[in-house]
């Protein structure tokens, strides 16, 4: 029982990790129309600034992040104004080329500023240690990532269904012409998407770097993991990342507990399953 409750609580949380980072990729999918593949090298920088902040700088927990999400924003919004907004309505292939392409820039440079070894970021003793729940002890890191992936659930629902700018970004991308001669400035709402896309993919990097860990290969080592959470669940739907991740988070880690042996057979036989059952992912919405 003890076992079981382990495996469910590790699945939980990795499924968090998951929807954190692949969250922002499905709002630039899904509602932007962008595949942007650097999407994981931005989850990395966020890692490397909070790596940098905690044990170069010693800076607590709290403000690390802000700092690696804050950073990484300022990395990536003068790209969007520089390079992305080039390839806003292009083919799907340019796309794919520019965004590896900023990838593999990326690693560069990651490798060059910080080196080719593996970053960890220091916990607080509040998050490093076990929490007793009665019936079993648990990691308070993991916690920690469960909340914060329930927190930010709700909280991207809330914008993007409830505010004006929700509304004001998916008229920009139904209909840019017509939305612009309703005075509404398309570049900005575009950028500020773009803003909050990276945020979250730096936040998910600094949160889940116990479970998946930093280092300079991470954009291309989980790449493919966070497109199949955003299609599995459907492009720009967040309750269908939401499920997905949890789905594959469990499917995965329950497998790895308990055959090995198989690596991600498991993972992938689950991915094209629901493929084939819904093309357009769990709650994808038709274009």
């Amino acid at each position: 029982m003890q076992a079981a409750v382990s495996i469910l609580f590790d699945a939980l949380a990795y499924g968090m990790v998951l929807f954190v980072i692949s969250i922002g990729l499905s709002v630039t999918m899904g509602l932007m129309r962008v595949v942007n593949l650097a999407h994981g090298a931005f989850a990395m920088v966020g890692g490397y600034l909070a790596s940098w902040a905690t044990l170069s700088l010693g800076l607590p927990y709290g403000v690390a992040i802000l700092i690696a999400v804050a950073g990484t924003v300022m990395l990536a919004v003068p790209l969007e104004m520089g390079l992305y907004r080039r390839i806003y309505g292009a083919s799907e292939l340019t796309q794919v080329l520019m965004t590896i392409g900023i990838t593999f820039a990326v690693i560069g440079a990651a490798n060059w500023a910080f080196g080719p070894g593996l970053k960890t970021i220091a916990l607080p003793p509040l998050f490093s240690g076990p929490v007793d729940l009665g019936f079993r002890t648990l990691p308070a890191h993991r916690l920690v990532v469960i909340a914060t992936g329930a927190a930010v659930a709700l909280a991207l629902w809330v914008v993007l269904e409830r505010t004006d700018f929700g509304i004001r970004l998916r008229a920009a991308v139904d209909n840019p012409g017509m939305a612009a001669a309703l005075g509404i400035r398309t570049p900005a709402i575009y950028a500020t998407a773009f803003a909050l896309s990276v945020a979250l993919g730096a936040l998910g990097g600094v949160i889940g770097a116990e479970i998946l860990p930093v280092e300079p290969y991470y954009g291309l080592r989980y790449m493919v993991t966070f497109l199949v959470v955003v299609s599995v669940g459907g492009a720009g739907s967040i309750g269908g990342a939401l499920l997905a991740a949890l789905l594959l988070g469990f499917v995965d880690t329950v497998s790895k507990y308990l055959v090995p042996e198989y690596g991600e057979f498991f993972f992938y036989a689950a991915v094209i399953a629901v493929v084939w059952a819904f093309p357009r992912g769990l709650l994808g919405r038709p274009h």
